[in-house]
């Protein structure tokens, strides 16, 4: 049984599906992510939580979900389609992958996956943010295929791949922080005669992926929100979102780091939970 298990191959789109499934759970974290980052204040996680509550309501931490799960699917599902079909190329030679390979598959997957989930990203942040702007500002978007075509008619083509340059380094070091690692890590707790390829050992791996990846992303994640937040002209670069960043010190780069890592562990978590129980029971054997 052990061996049929582990000749199992995951399909190109199981990350996407797998993705979006970690979103529903995380979503309301990855909202007061947003939020800390584009404040220029210091409210505390606890103090916006209970801000957000007390003047939206309970479903205002859900705002915008729509738009996360057209992200992951887009976003995701390019990422971890690319990376999945590259690493079976590979392996199917015999040879096992170095991790140099991971990487640069990863960054390849990650640059592509995040060019193509740019808007899909910027209508998420900009609907998790809107309960924080005032009445007469919000965009109200009914959903993310409303926000996308909002932005194509009120904004132009160009609007909607906003922040995209900050967009794609962002997506390159978290595909290498989650999937690289989280195949190295998994591949060292395996050789190592105290784990086997269960839940305890994917739970493992992607705890370390999670922390990788935060910290390496956080800095363009702080940027990229800005950006893609900001009213049409209200930056004029990406030095000019440095600079305006930088008023805050070296820390206000990584504004947003706990709740960003408290949201990505378990994102990350979940994710690979349910990719490897997808793989376990809709994979393909060879």
């Amino acid at each position: 049984m052990a061996q049929k298990e582990q000749q199992r191959y995951a399909r190109w789109y199981f990350g996407g599906l797998a993705s979006a499934g970690a979103s529903c759970v995380t979503h309301p974290l990855d909202l007061l992510k947003v939020h800390l980052q584009t404040q220029q204040g210091k409210l505390s996680l606890l103090r916006l939580t209970s801000k957000i509550v007390k003047e939206q309501g309970v479903t205002a931490l859900y705002n915008g979900l729509s738009a996360s799960l057209c992200r992951q699917l887009t976003y995701s599902t390019a990422r971890f389609g690319i990376y999945e079909v590259s690493k079976q190329m590979v392996s199917s030679k015999g040879e096992p992958v170095s991790f140099l390979t991971m990487v640069g598959m990863a960054s390849l997957s990650g640059a592509v996956g995040g060019f193509v989930g740019v808007p899909a990203d910027l209508v998420n942040v900009r609907m998790q943010n809107d309960v924080k702007l005032p009445v007469e500002s919000r965009r109200n978007y009914k959903h993310a295929i409303d926000g996308l075509w909002r932005v194509w008619r009120e904004e132009g083509t160009r609007r909607l791949w906003g922040g995209a340059s900050v967009a794609t380094g962002r997506a390159v070091l978290m595909t290498v922080g989650q999937l690289s690692f989280y195949d190295q890590v998994k591949m060292y707790l395996l050789a190592t005669p105290y784990f086997d390829d269960n839940v305890i050992t994917h739970f493992t791996a992607s705890l370390t992926a999670g922390a990788v990846a935060t910290t390496l992303c956080q800095p363009l994640d702080v940027l990229k929100t800005r950006a893609m937040n900001a009213k049409p002209g209200e930056f004029s670069n990406l030095w000019h979102v440095v600079t305006y960043t930088a008023k805050l010190g070296p820390l206000g780069f990584f504004k947003g780091y706990i709740p960003a890592f408290v949201r990505l562990g378990p994102q990350t978590i979940l994710t690979f939970m349910f990719l490897e129980q997808l793989k376990l029971n809709f994979g393909y054997l060879k």
